[in-house]
C-alpha cells in the first residue's frame, strides 16, 4: 500500500514527490517519480528540494517525467487495506496466544534464612529491600 513518505532532507517535513538516485560509475544523478518502495540507497525529496537539486561539478542530472503532487491512494491501495482489516478481524485468537506466562512472584522480600545458619554467616548481597 502506498504510504505517504517524507522528504529525507534534514528538518523537512514535506511529503516526498520524487526519488533521487546516484549512478556513481557514470557520474549521473537520476531524479524521477517517487519510487514505489523506500530504498536504502535512494533519497525521497519534496517538490522544493527536488527543484533546487544541485550535483557535483562534472556530473549530469537526468530528470524523468514526474508529478509534483504526492500520489493519491488508488483502488488497489484501498482494497489492500480492506483485506488487511478483514484478515485481522477473522484471525484466530488461539493461534496468537502467548506461551504460558510466568507466575506472579509477590513483593520483594529477602529470602528465608537457611535453617541452622546465622544471618551473618551467609553472603550479603548489594541489594536491599527498603520498607515504607
Amino acid at each position: 500500500m502506498g504510504t505517504l513518505r517524507q522528504c529525507t532532507r534534514s528538518a523537512c517535513r514535506e511529503a516526498a514527490v520524487a526519488t533521487l538516485t546516484y549512478v556513481y560509475a557514470d557520474s549521473t544523478a537520476v531524479l524521477g517519480p517517487l519510487a514505489t518502495f523506500a530504498e536504502p540507497h535512494c533519497y525521497d525529496l519534496c517538490a522544493k528540494h527536488s527543484a533546487r537539486l544541485t550535483v557535483p561539478r562534472g556530473w549530469e542530472v537526468i530528470h524523468l517525467a514526474r508529478s509534483d503532487k504526492p500520489p493519491a491512494p488508488g483502488p488497489d491501495d484501498l482494497l489492500a487495506l480492506a483485506d488487511a482489516v478483514r484478515e485481522a478481524a477473522n484471525a484466530d485468537p488461539a493461534k496468537d496466544s502467548h506461551p504460558a506466562r510466568r507466575e506472579f512472584q509477590g513483593s520483594l522480600e529477602p529470602p528465608a534464612p537457611v535453617p541452622g545458619s546465622s544471618p551473618a554467616a551467609g553472603r550479603r548481597g548489594h541489594l536491599r529491600v527498603l520498607r515504607d
